[in-house]
């Protein structure tokens, strides 16, 4: 009974194991988006930028503070004092002021009330969010980006897989063809050898693709941080070529990397306008409370009697600096935030040179991939047929083992080459849905 129950577990267990999941690019996208590291990381940045937001308004916020201290002073300074002040003109007194043990606890409070530092700080906190918002958006379309080109590589190599699969079944029944002749005498063994020969070799074709599909689906799988050991399938219907809007203009300004920059430079402006604020007056408001004992014994927990006296004192006042001279420190300063604001005005221009060149191409690439696969695809039927004739010729003894074999390497070549047209397809579509900012639009189809 014991047998049963663990042969019926170790099936079950065989049968999860061997579940395969569908993938459309849809799930392959979205999985990433929700497991991936890089999307994870981009999203703890702009959790982070929330912390550093409040970082800077705590600038603006009152600054308190305990303090408490315990002093001995086992030998107590002698002060030298004119004898006038206690009439008695002419001589100098050694007096020791203070005592041996003292005290203090204290609260402190330090308030800005004009610092322009810290009001360009609070302008900048918003911008600062925005920036890393940003910065996690372009972090997910460039995932997105990569998922879709591997998740298309796999595509085409699994076809390949098949072409070849195809190839070795027509190839099997010719050299059984063959090997049948060969036992009656009718046909020649070079040619049954030509044929065996034929078979091993698209084998090892078949052995290395596989190879290189299993490579390729290990690669899909971790950047969509999926785990290896997951078995996919990829549907057809993914890879079917679509018409695109050629004809319309790319606002290149709403590319996810031109905002990425145009907010850095109101991150440059702030951070020029926080080093200029070194020119301007600051103001501050303070004030302190503390509570002191002092005696020859140590005070705590001691009274009057024991000879220590406790009393308290507080004070509150505005503290103002203003910055006279700084030896050229600060104009200094200040050109360095302009030379970075130029810096990134000449990355602007280049980048939308960029941009544009990139919109451009992934159109050409588009048009030049739809002739090709238009033209591979009749070709890949054409060599279906010169096979198909070939073959029968063959078998009625027209057409030579040569013409075969030749035929066969000209179908696969057609059939590869196809597969290979619609993956440039593919990937200048990815392209294309790039230049135009619309990456993430691969999340709602």
């Amino acid at each position: 009974m014991k047998r049963i129950v663990l042969l019926f577990l170790c099936t079950i267990a065989l049968s999860a194991n061997a579940q395969v999941t569908t993938l459309t690019l849809k799930d392959a996208v979205t999985y990433a988006l929700q497991n991936k590291a890089d999307a994870k990381k981009a999203k703890l940045e702009v959790e982070n930028s929330e912390y550093q937001i409040q970082e800077i308004r705590s600038r603006a916020l009152p600054q308190i503070s305990a303090n408490g201290s315990l002093t001995h002073n086992p030998i107590i300074q002698t002060t030298v004092i004119d004898g006038a002040g206690f009439g008695a003109p002419g001589t100098t007194i050694q007096a020791a002021f203070g005592q041996k043990w003292s005290s203090v606890a204290g609260v402190s409070l330090n308030q800005a009330i004009y610092d322009q530092s810290v009001f360009i700080g609070l302008k900048a906190a918003k911008s600062t969010r925005e920036f890393y918002q940003i910065n996690a958006q372009l972090t997910e379309e460039q995932l997105i980006e990569k998922v879709a080109n591997a998740y298309y590589q796999v595509y085409v190599t699994r076809q390949n897989l098949t072409v070849l699969d195809n190839n070795l079944k027509n190839t099997t029944k010719v050299k059984d063809i063959i090997k049948g002749q060969f036992d009656n005498g009718l046909a020649k063994k070079i040619d049954l050898d030509r044929t065996l020969v034929r078979v091993s070799n698209i084998n090892t074709q078949r052995q290395q693709t596989l190879n290189a599909v299993a490579l390729q689906e290990n690669s899909l799988k971790f950047l969509m941080g999926m785990p290896i050991a997951t078995q996919i399938s990829i549907p057809e219907t993914e890879f079917e070529v679509t018409p695109n809007v050629l004809s319309e203009v790319a606002d290149i300004t709403t590319r996810t990397e031109y905002l990425l920059l145009k907010k850095n430079e109101q991150l440059l402006e702030y951070q020029k306008k926080s080093v200029e604020a070194a020119y301007y007056p600051t103001l501050s408001l303070t004030g302190s409370y503390n509570y002191i004992g002092q005696g020859p014994e140590m005070p705590w927990f001691k009274k009057p009697s024991d000879g220590v006296y406790w009393s308290d004192y507080a004070s509150v006042g505005l503290n103002l600096h203003v910055p006279i001279f700084t030896g050229f420190g600060t104009r200094a300063k200040v050109r360095q935030a302009n030379n970075k604001l130029e810096s990134i005005k000449v990355d602007l221009e280049e980048t939308k040179l960029a941009l544009d060149l990139e919109y451009e191409n992934a159109k050409t690439q588009i048009e030049n991939s739809l002739i090709s696969i238009n033209n591979q695809k009749e070709n890949a039927q054409l060599a279906q047929e010169v096979l198909t004739n070939t073959n029968n010729n063959y078998i009625q003894g027209l057409a030579s083992l040569t013409d075969l074999l030749d035929a066969e390497n000209e179908l696969i070549a057609a059939q590869n080459n196809y597969t290979t047209a619609l993956l440039d397809y593919k990937l200048a579509e990815i392209a294309l849905i790039k230049s135009k900012g619309q990456l993430k639009s691969l999340t709602n189809n």
